[in-house]
């Protein structure tokens, strides 16, 4: 089966076919960087990391940029607020963003552009705008002129005279129409800013993804990813800027994800239900929040609450401690032929899995096939008699299964220390002399470091609590 991926143009699920044969170029939009990424921001780093693995995977060269917004009215409220600079908030938010996605087992993009590095390119894009008459000044300020784009409104699927518009599309008088957008903002007094033709200023918010995909990436890319909310007006400004400028198609798929809700209330100031990741991260692991939002399909709205995470949790475990005891079955393991029964289970999962995360990226039913497989190599584990090669098999089907959904903890987190490998050791010793309660106190111990023992049939297996 065919890769497939609902298109958002389209409204369609649509056979995939890259611009060029064996590589991909897709570009989701990145943060702005006054504040730490909340739940909502995580949906989509996680989702697009499943994307870009998963491309891999199936042997794609996939060349991914997300970018950075670095200069914006609201890091200049922020930087007022600390006293510092624009660039200084910028530069404390990247860091936090990449310590918080690493803690989220995203790995980085191949490219991070930051608006900043960019205001050359910026500002030639929309010169070009103004000169092909897409554009116009009007007292500092320069405007994209929608009358010039028919097709605007394409990808929302709104007529013109009916859009809603959202953040950052401002009423203004000097404006030839209430829907032009404004591509460059005249500096305030005292605010951070760049010479342009049109004098001081710095871009607004749509031009900043036009002229960093047109620079990274070219003039038309593959996939172009981000949340749902920015539909209309980003992606809707972005497609009217990028082909008004080029004549070509900026992307040929449009994948948006659906919106995280909070104990099933959409997640607002107003309601003050937000919740950021640094802050989650220290009392849910990584793994547990990157499994919760894998756990719906990635179209669908997902509700947060601490139900949700403690059935992620539980359900993380399990596949965890199988894995557990494949690797503890596996010292004691004999030399033999591959099980035929195991080996037909691996096949199934396998294509239980390539099957469903080719429909349009399903990871909830991926997910499914990765239990499929827990269940099959949890009785066999049990048996008297197992083969090494038959459970290095289910290792290396499980292993390349999280290589694209990434939701088992590094493989350093299951190493023990000497120290305690050494009360390990000891403590069977102890039971060996009937010393039950040295036994007891190294349990304790052990329990206290999260290290968890149970005593099977095979000998004293770990995992972590």
């Amino acid at each position: 089966m065919s890769l497939k991926i609902y298109n958002t143009l389209t409204r369609t699920k649509e056979e995939f076919n890259p611009l060029e044969p064996g590589k991909v170029k897709m570009y989701v939009c990145g943060p702005t960087v006054y504040s730490y990424i909340h739940i909502g921001n995580a949906r989509p780093v996680i989702f697009f990391d499943v994307v870009r693995r998963y491309l891999e995977s199936i042997g794609y060269e996939v060349t991914y940029a997300a970018n950075f917004t670095d200069v914006d009215d609201k890091l200049i409220k922020k930087a007022a607020e600390m006293g510092v600079t624009v660039p200084e908030v910028a530069d404390l938010f990247v860091q936090k963003y990449y310590e918080d996605t690493k803690g989220l087992g995203v790995r980085e993009a191949t490219l991070h552009p930051r608006v900043t590095q960019n205001m050359a390119e910026i500002i030639d894009f929309i010169s070009g705008l103004v000169e092909k008459d897409y554009a116009y000044e009007a007292g500092g300020d320069v405007f994209f002129r929608t009358a010039k784009f028919p097709e605007y409104g394409k990808l929302s699927h709104q007529n013109l005279e009916e859009l809603q518009y959202g953040i950052r599309v401002d009423v203004d008088e000097r404006k030839e129409s209430p829907q032009d957008f404004v591509l460059w903002k005249a500096a305030k007094p005292g605010e951070i800013s760049w010479s342009s033709p049109w004098g001081e200023g710095r871009p607004g918010w749509h031009i900043e993804c036009s002229a960093m995909i047109r620079k990274y990436l070219g003039e038309s890319i593959d996939i172009h990813g981000g949340g749902l909310d920015l539909t209309f007006p980003h992606h809707e400004c972005e497609i009217a800027q990028s082909e008004g400028l080029t004549g070509q198609r900026m992307a040929n798929y449009w994948m948006h994800n659906g919106f995280v809700n909070v104990n099933d209330e959409k997640m607002s100031k107003s309601l003050g239900n937000g919740i950021n990741v640094h802050e989650l991260l220290k009392t849910i692991p990584g793994e547990v929040i990157r499994y919760f939002m894998l756990s719906g399909h990635y179209r669908n709205p997902l509700n947060f609450s601490d139900e949700a995470v403690e059935q992620a949790r539980g359900s993380l475990a399990r596949i965890e401690n199988c894995l557990s005891a494949l690797k503890h079955r596996l010292k004691t393991a004999e030399a033999g032929e591959v099980d035929a029964e195991m080996a037909a289970a691996v096949q199934s999962a396998q294509q239980q899995f390539e099957s469903k995360m080719n429909d349009d990226f399903n990871t909830p039913d991926a997910i499914t096939a990765v239990f499929e497989l827990v269940n099959a190599a949890n009785p066999y584990i049990n048996r008297e008699q197992v083969t090494a090669p038959t459970l290095e098999l289910l290792l290396k089907q499980f292993e390349a299964m999280d290589q694209v959904l990434g939701i088992l903890a590094p493989e350093a987190e299951d190493l023990l220390d000497e120290e305690i490998e050494q009360l390990i050791v000891e403590r069977t010793e102890a039971r060996k002399a009937k010393n039950w309660a040295r036994a007891d106190e190294i349990r304790n111990l052990l329990t206290e470091r999260g290290i968890v023992l149970e005593d099977t049939a095979q000998g004293i297996r770990w995992r972590r609590s």
